[in-house]
């Protein structure tokens, strides 16, 4: 299964594509272990993102998309992959659907946890208490996740048009979460 898992910061978005990606036998690929991985290894590509990393910046469409592609290329995605954070815009879809569309193959599904804004925002700020970051208030946690929905509302749109979208509640224990993604793909556990 070809897949992509969606939801804002602080929905177990993480949590649940590792367990999702073990019941479906496929590779979890997380554009974050994309970028550190091309960046430890002092790829090319990774040269470049880095430069962005450091100055505090998005990782520009045309590299993630090159990051991407390269990791998909890759042999233990040919029965599948999880997707963990891309596309975010809806140039990485178009870029993705050109990607799958030239093994003659499209996503088969995208899973968006939805959750309770008030509920991740007591996440994250316990999350932010733990790590010791005290930059991230609640302001600026209201502020990440606005921008979040305003970002991902078109390609939302967009899956659900296709009939690709399947939205389960990200609310509840890590086990309860896990049991209704798997329920809502059919998916035996």
């Amino acid at each position: 299964m070809r897949m992509v898992i969606m939801g804002p910061p602080g929905a177990g978005k993480g949590t649940q594509a590792v367990v999702l990606a073990a019941a479906l036998g496929v590779p979890h690929i997380s554009t974050g272990d994309i970028f550190r991985a091309n960046v430890s290894q002092g790829t090319p590509l990774g040269v470049q993102a880095k430069a962005y990393m450091d100055a505090g910046e998005y990782v520009p469409d045309g590299l993630t998309n090159a990051m991407v592609r390269d990791r998909l290329s890759k042999s233990d995605c040919s029965g599948g992959f999880l997707l963990d954070g891309y596309p975010r815009t809806l140039e990485q879809v178009e870029e993705l659907d050109s990607v799958l569309a030239g093994i003659g193959a499209g996503v088969e599904k995208v899973v968006e946890l939805t959750v309770d804004v008030d509920e991740v925002v007591s996440r994250l700020l316990g999350r932010s208490a733990e790590q010791g970051r005290s930059d991230d208030g609640e302001e600026v946690i209201r502020r990440r996740l606005e921008l979040y929905f305003d970002a991902t509302a078109p390609l939302t749109a967009m899956y659900e048009k296709r009939g690709l979208l399947v939205r389960v509640s990200g609310m509840g224990t890590v086990e309860d979460v896990s049991v209704r993604v798997l329920e809502a793909l059919g998916v035996n556990a």
